[in-house]
């Protein structure tokens, strides 16, 4: 051995930078992202975000990169383009917050919770 350490897989250590993608048309696949961005730097994941009961996209997704730089050139030269005859929104993703957990059947539907049938005056 020559007395150097070893370096390791230092992939897991550096912070890719995720950025938030929108107004996309909703026929915007994930190759179609990765080939829009990759021309500014290396992309490392697309995601687009699909409605869970339709499958359809709901018009957004995640772009990440390996480096700042190379996301902060995506914004300047992709932001406010046209995408489809969409004006793209691209910006750095902000965290994602907590959110309480959701119940089925909650304010919106079942029971007498403020629905319609909760304002009328019985008769009994």
């Amino acid at each position: 051995m020559s007395g150097r350490p070893v370096i390791e897989d230092l992939s897991r250590y550096i912070k890719h930078v995720k950025l938030y993608v929108g107004n996309l048309p909703y026929s915007t696949t994930e190759d179609d992202l990765k080939e829009m961005f990759a021309v500014h730097g290396t992309v490392t994941s697309v995601s687009l975000i699909n409605d869970r009961e339709t499958g359809r996209s709901k018009g957004f997704g995640f772009v990440e990169f390996e480096n700042d730089d190379d996301a902060k050139k995506a914004i300047e030269a992709l932001h406010g383009q046209d995408f489809g005859g969409r004006a793209l929104v691209v910006n750095e993703a902000r965290p994602k917050t907590e959110r309480p957990e959701r119940r089925e059947g909650g304010p919106r539907g079942g029971g007498n919770n403020g629905g319609f049938n909760s304002f009328r005056q019985r008769s009994w």
